[in-house]
């Protein structure tokens, strides 16, 4: 594949599923996804995205039960649902991923700023997650709309991961799909200053 055409399949063709395929999802590709996302950009590299892979029904029903009505169905399809979490003591590993740092002084913050910059940089390694994810020909349906702490006692109970959003994976039905909606063009989202 080449780069136009890689291009086009991460961001021009690539759609978010609400509806999948019965074809599972192999084991082997979920590993390669992480060794591809793992590679996102953080603050520091401190690299605070931890994911719960759920595909065995029991987990997976746990998770529906946690869900929205509307989101029910969307997770059911999906041969696998991935609970995207930040880990609130992502700062346990500085010395491994950022030895840079002097990590005593980053431990001393406020715990409500190591909050949000566990979350900010969760959702930014999430980005690179699903490009990921696009780039090796999976779809992706992320999802809000699901009780966050009934997600984090029913996987997460004594850890430090705290969930921030499910995304369904595998192969999306593409006669499911609502037809693409609008964009904002450059002028309207973007300024050169």
């Amino acid at each position: 594949m080449n780069s136009d055409q890689m291009l086009k399949q991460v961001f021009e063709d690539g759609r978010t599923h609400r509806i999948f395929t019965d074809a599972p999802v192999d084991e082997g590709l979920l590993h390669r996804l992480y060794d591809l996302a793992k590679m996102a950009p953080s603050a520091s590299n401190l690299c605070p995205m931890r994911i719960t892979f759920v595909q065995s029904k029991t987990q997976k029903q746990k998770v529906i039960e946690a869900a929205a009505e509307g989101n029910k169905p969307k997770i059911d399809s999906a041969p696998v649902v991935a609970i995207i979490a930040h880990d609130a003591k992502f700062y346990n590993h500085i010395e491994k991923l950022a030895p840079h740092m002097n990590a005593d002084a980053f431990r001393q913050q406020e715990k409500h700023t190591l909050e949000q910059i566990a979350i900010e940089n969760c959702w930014l390694q999430a980005g690179f997650f699903i490009a990921a994810a696009r780039s090796l020909g999976l779809d992706c349906g992320p999802m809000s709309g699901f009780d966050k702490a009934r997600i984090d006692e029913g996987f997460y109970q004594g850890s430090s991961w705290r969930s921030d959003f499910l995304m369904n994976l595998g192969y999306g039905d593409a006669s499911k799909l609502h037809p693409r909606g609008h964009r904002l063009n450059f002028d309207e989202a973007c300024s050169i200053l």
